[in-house]
This record gives C-alpha cells, sequence and structure tokens, in this order.
C-alpha cells in the first residue's frame, strides 16, 4: 500500500500558483464557460462583477419554525434539481430584484429549474420522499410531483427529522438580503468578492445549525446556552472513571444550589431593605 502512494513535493512558487488559481475558481466559478480568462479579461470581470458582488450578497438558508438557520448554503451545497449552488444565479450586477421570494433559477443546460431549493442529505445522499421516491425521481418545478408512473405523490414531503427536531417538512429555503437578515438578528459576516457563498460567514457556518455556536444557530439566548452547556458537562470525559464522574457532577450542582440560594438572599436583603426604609 506505501509503495502506491506518491508524494509531492511543490516549491513556494508552484504553492502561490495553486493559491492563485484556487483565488480566480472562488471569484470566477464556471462565468470563464471551462476557458479560463486571459489576465486582461481576469481583472476587467473583477472590476466589473466584484464591487456589485459584495454590495448584493444574498444570503440562503434553510430554516425551521423557529427562525433557526439549520442549514447555511455553500457554493457546493446541492439543490433538488441535482445541481450545486454555485451552479445558480447568485449574482445582480442591475440590483436585487424588488419581488419576494427572490428566485435562483439553475444556470446549466436544459434544467427548468427555477429557484433554488434545499433537501436535507444523509450522507452522501438526498432524503427520500414520503412516497419512497428520491429527489431527482421528482419534477424541480413545484410542488415537485413524483415522475414514476403509478406513484399517487402529489409534491415531495419528507418524514426527514432535522437536528433541531422539527420534520424536513416544516422548513422552508430562504434567499435574504443583508438587510432582511440582520433584521432577524443573524450574522452577515465579513463582505466577500468570491461568488456563491450563500450563507457561509465562517468556519461555524459548515455546521448544522444545532450545533452552532453563535447567533445563527438559534440565538443563543440564555436558556439555550445554559441548556448546551448542561449537555456538554453530563458527557463523561476521556478518562475519567465513574466515581469521579459522580463527583465532578455532585460539585457542579452543589455549586448551581449556592449560586442561587445566595442570589435569593440577596434579594430577599434588597426587599427587606426597601421596607425598612
Amino acid at each position: 500500500m506505501a509503495k502506491d502512494r506518491v508524494h509531492l513535493q511543490i516549491d513556494q512558487r508552484g504553492a502561490s500558483s495553486i493559491d492563485a488559481y484556487l483565488e480566480y475558481k472562488r471569484i470566477v466559478g464556471d462565468d470563464d464557460g471551462g476557458v479560463m480568462f486571459s489576465p486582461e479579461q481576469y481583472e476587467a470581470y473583477k472590476k466589473k462583477v466584484v464591487p456589485q458582488r459584495m454590495k448584493n450578497r444574498l444570503f440562503v438558508s434553510w430554516i425551521g419554525s423557529s427562525g433557526m438557520d439549520c442549514k447555511l448554503v455553500g457554493p457546493e451545497t446541492m439543490c433538488f434539481c441535482n445541481h450545486r449552488f454555485r451552479q445558480h444565479k447568485t449574482d445582480f450586477l442591475k440590483g436585487i430584484p424588488d419581488e419576494r421570494p427572490i428566485l435562483l433559477p439553475c444556470k446549466e443546460k436544459g434544467c427548468p429549474c427555477q429557484t433554488y431549493h434545499y433537501v436535507p442529505m444523509t450522507g452522501s445522499q438526498q432524503v427520500r420522499c414520503s412516497c419512497k421516491h428520491f429527489p431527482d425521481e421528482h419534477s424541480v418545478k413545484q410542488p415537485y410531483t413524483c415522475r414514476k408512473g403509478s406513484c399517487k405523490c402529489t409534491g415531495f414531503r419528507s418524514s426527514y427529522t432535522c437536528g433541531c427536531g422539527e420534520p424536513a417538512y416544516s422548513h422552508i429555503t430562504i434567499v435574504e438580503t443583508k438587510e432582511e437578515r440582520l433584521a432577524r438578528g443573524h450574522p452577515v459576516g465579513q463582505d466577500t468578492p468570491y461568488q456563491a457563498m450563500g450563507g457561509i460567514t465562517g468556519f461555524s457556518s459548515l455546521m448544522d445549525g444545532y450545533m452552532r455556536l453563535d447567533p445563527s444557530g438559534a440565538g443563543m439566548d440564555d436558556k439555550i446556552d445554559k441548556d448546551l452547556a448542561e449537555r456538554m458537562s453530563a458527557m463523561k470525559k476521556p478518562g475519567e472513571s465513574d466515581m469521579e464522574y459522580y463527583e465532578r457532577r455532585y460539585q457542579e450542582k452543589q455549586k448551581i444550589q449556592q449560586k442561587s440560594s445566595s442570589s435569593q438572599s440577596r434579594q430577599w436583603a434588597i426587599e427587606y431593605g426597601k421596607k425598612e426604609n
């Protein structure tokens, strides 16, 4: 097995060339039609597209009824039409349309997909509909009816349960502007020149909403924050014996009770002082 391995050694110049190409692909994507732009064309493209892209960025996410961003869509995230997000229209050089919802049609030739629609995945496979058929066996146009001849399915509806505890059919894919996202109280990160970034604002964006420790998870209010802390504390630490685990949990509960008792005592003293005066 070791004999079949290939070890590549790249000098600093080669590494710089690879970084430059990756930067190029992140900015241009498939807009070059598969033929790499010349340096002049690349500079002209950046001058034309990048300023408007940074100004008119759209954020795409899959949210539940609570408003949590259960999935933040990125360039490689698959659509119901079986094409990636970067293969859909994401640049609006003449300004974002006033109509809502904002439609992001697929750019692939022959694809009738009218707008990006996220479908959750289990492993490397998209979830099935309740009719037992996969998304690619359904129409890519709403209401995504099944194309199997004998199937009576009237629209794609998966019983898959998201990590947030709600079924997939209670979620929607939303496309929003920077201002609309801020109005929902969710992070927007920094303006970026890269194509089809969707809802990606940082490394934590790659995680599911219920695991994300930032406002795009669940708002991270005190109640949720305490719940997460309790869940993590309840987990047994590596190398920790049963005795050590129960002792640690006991001490943690003692501290919580002491803190609560101290807080009640202070509140009683304040109220008592007011009555005395």
